[in-house]
């Protein structure tokens, strides 16, 4: 009886992906919507929620001209207090309360919302008074935003620590090899014959190591990158949101880079 062959098939073998392999440039039209997109969504937001804010001022007792303060207050803290957390480095002095900041502005804009439509829609009335928790809460926001921003202006911002110089060691002082005197003979010399000197041997001092003296780095700005990499700001920026490129210094008056960190960027380019 004649069995039937049986043939294997070879697994395809698919190209594995190099992960190092600059993945395709985004097409110009869907970063224009991108960046178009943003501040558009930002404005559109804010025109929603200043109504309920306007109305929970007037509710609070403000004139309804002044009232409007209170979306602007709430959209200014909200905007300082994230641009603080995110622009100083992690471990600096100001970055914890800025962040705590953030989320008090978000979480008191989102509460507004609901609250204002629920007087609107019926569910809370104030009639014939407007609540006295309610007068309390919004009566507060103005001095307390006023005072942390006034905090978050005060405190330093953190600069990277600076590189410690290791002092460098102290040559050993060379020691001094014990006189060895001669031993008195037991026997008397004979005529003529003179006792030779011992000399020490020579100590080796041993040989210190150069001090190695580590130098700060040096920073530099975004334009001088661009120049270095051949590329316009706008790319050393979109690299640093993207994280291929970390600034060491990052605050409201720019961003700096380590020039170690550029120099290895443009060999790797």
């Amino acid at each position: 009886m004649k069995l039937p062959r049986l043939t294997l098939k070879r697994p395809r073998l698919t190209p594995r992906r190099n992960p190092s392999r600059p993945s395709q440039p985004v097409p110009w039209w869907v970063r224009w919507f991108t960046d178009a997109g943003r501040p558009i969504v930002a404005v559109v937001v804010l025109i929603m929620c200043a109504p309920g804010e306007h109305h929970l001022a007037v509710l609070a007792g403000w004139d309804a001209r002044l009232a409007w303060g209170m979306a602007a207050v709430l959209a200014a803290y909200a905007g300082i207090a994230a641009s603080v957390a995110s622009k100083r480095p992690k471990g600096a002095p100001g970055r914890g309360s800025a962040i705590l900041g953030a989320f008090v502005s978000l979480s008191a804009a989102m509460a507004a919302q609901p609250v204002s439509h629920m007087f609107v829609t019926g569910h809370l009335s104030s009639s014939p008074r407007t609540p006295l928790w309610l007068v309390i809460v919004v009566s507060c926001v103005p001095p307390l935003v006023f005072g942390h921003l006034l905090h978050l202006a005060a405190t330093p911002v953190g600069t990277p620590t600076e590189a410690s110089e290791t002092p460098a060691p102290q040559p050993a002082e060379p020691v001094a090899a014990p006189s060895r005197t001669s031993p008195a003979a037991p026997w008397e010399l004979p005529a003529g014959a003179q006792l030779l000197p011992i000399v020490a041997a020579p100590t080796e001092t041993p040989e210190t190591p150069p001090a190695t003296v580590e130098t700060e780095p040096r920073l530099i700005a975004t334009r001088e990158v661009a120049e270095r990499l051949s590329v316009a700001d706008s790319t050393v920026r979109s690299w640093v949101e993207r994280g291929r490129i970390r600034p060491v210094v990052r605050d409201g008056r720019g961003m700096l880079f380590d020039e170690r960190d550029v120099a290895a960027m443009a060999v790797g380019s």
